[in-house]
């Protein structure tokens, strides 16, 4: 979700007191995971004026007292405590170090405080788990994780999370998904305040796509909620799974779970934050998108395996979950897969796409000097996360076209 030129605007003449726009605070707690800590400290603290990137301040703060432990029981020392929060006219929030646990009070004030006075509040990745906690995304739009999105939906009710997207921007309170959807978060910051050619200007610096097309889709699996596990509807719903390919709906899960339907559905919504019919049609989309990328089955036997009633079915609730047919998804899949399925194709693409920087004297060194594709080693076994998440690295690179159904937040 984007935020025009005129919000952004009306934004900026709402700070009050000393916040200043160009001030971004980035509050740490001990326990956060270094990268999604470091996204915002790299885009935001580093000068890169030469490459046209206008300045911002970076205050570090620590929102609870130090030394704040992170990643490989790592120590850091925040240069400023929760006071430095009130210049601020943006605060972030990378990380929380656990989605069970509730953030300092001292912590959750300032960030109400410092919404109150016009800041923009951003939230990466569980850092929404923070924001939804001071309240400030109560009858908002918001995402985070995937794997997260149920327990921040069943913890904060009041909170519209939205799975599928990379982020959301809301205007004063922005959202992102996990890990490297927080550069596209800030990437989208820098642009929304400075415009497309500083944010592109940024990327090149940090040898990333200036926007990326999709959502959080192609990475879902069939995992299920954590808080879900110790629940009694755990068997039901782990039934379920197993039996996608079998013709069922919620009134046969609600029976296995000796409830009435009306029950079922609360119980399923309080648990998993979704409606137990959206939740069936979503895993079996996710099923046929296995199939297809996985198999020569024609588009009526993915059908049939995936517990449609027919493949008019299953083509209507494909295109609405992911924005493409069956037919198309696997065509577009299948060409853009490397031929040898392993990462030394992957590096054949990558060579072919990215060209050598710098003089032709030293590109022609480079080359010689280069160890070829053969020498890249696969990183996954067949059938291992990277081959069940479909395409490698090469599906970002910068002008390649997306998958069907990778959606850019509008």
């Amino acid at each position: 979700m984007s935020q025009d030129s005129a919000t952004a605007t009306e934004a900026a003449r709402k700070l009050t007191g000393r916040r200043r726009r160009e001030v971004v605070a980035v509050l740490l707690f001990s326990g956060g995971p270094i990268f999604e800590s470091s996204i915002p400290l790299s885009v935001f603290g580093i000068d890169r004026q030469d490459a046209g990137v206008p300045r911002y301040r970076l205050l570090v703060c620590g929102g609870e007292e130090g030394p704040l432990r992170t990643t490989g029981g790592l120590e850091l020392s925040a240069p400023y405590g929760l006071e430095a929060i009130s210049r601020a006219g943006t605060v972030v929030v990378p990380a929380w170090r656990s989605i069970t646990s509730p953030p300092p009070a001292e912590a959750l004030d300032a960030l109400r405080r410092a919404h109150e006075e016009g800041a923009r509040i951003v939230g990466l990745c569980t850092g929404a788990f923070v924001l939804a906690a001071a309240g400030l995304l109560d009858g908002r739009p918001a995402t985070t994780h995937w794997m997260y999105a149920p327990t921040l939906a069943k913890r904060y009710p009041s909170v519209h999370v939205d799975p599928r997207e990379l982020f959301v921007d809301d205007g004063d309170v922005l959202t992102s998904a996990g890990t490297a959807a927080g550069i596209d978060l800030c990437l989208h910051i820098v642009r929304t305040d400075h415009g497309t050619e500083a944010a592109g200007a940024l990327a090149r610096r940090l040898v990333v796509p200036p926007r990326r097309s999709g959502g959080q889709e192609r990475y879902l699996d069939r995992s299920l909620p954590e808080e879900i596990g110790s629940d009694p509807l755990a068997e039901v719903v782990a039934w379920a799974l197993e039996h996608l390919h079998e013709q069922f709906d919620v009134e046969t899960l609600a029976a296995r779970a000796y409830m009435s339907r009306r029950t079922f559905d609360r119980r399923f919504r309080s648990l998993t934050g979704s409606a137990p019919l959206q939740w069936l049609i979503t895993q079996r989309v996710l099923q046929a998108q296995r199939l297809l990328e996985t198999s020569d089955y024609s588009v009526d036997e993915v059908a049939g395996r995936c517990g449609f009633r027919s493949p008019v079915a299953l083509r209507g609730h494909f295109r609405r979950q992911l924005g493409s047919s069956p037919a198309a998804y696997r065509a577009a899949y299948r060409a853009r897969r490397p031929q040898g399925g392993g990462l030394e194709s992957v590096g054949v693409v990558l060579e072919a796409s990215v060209p050598v920087q710098g003089t032709a004297s030293s590109r022609r060194a480079a080359a010689a000097a280069s160890p070829g594709p053969s020498s890249v080693t696969a990183a996954a076994p067949p059938g291992g996360p990277a081959e069940r998440l479909g395409p490698g690295p090469e599906a970002y690179i910068p002008g390649r076209p997306a998958l069907p159904g990778q959606r850019s937040a509008p």
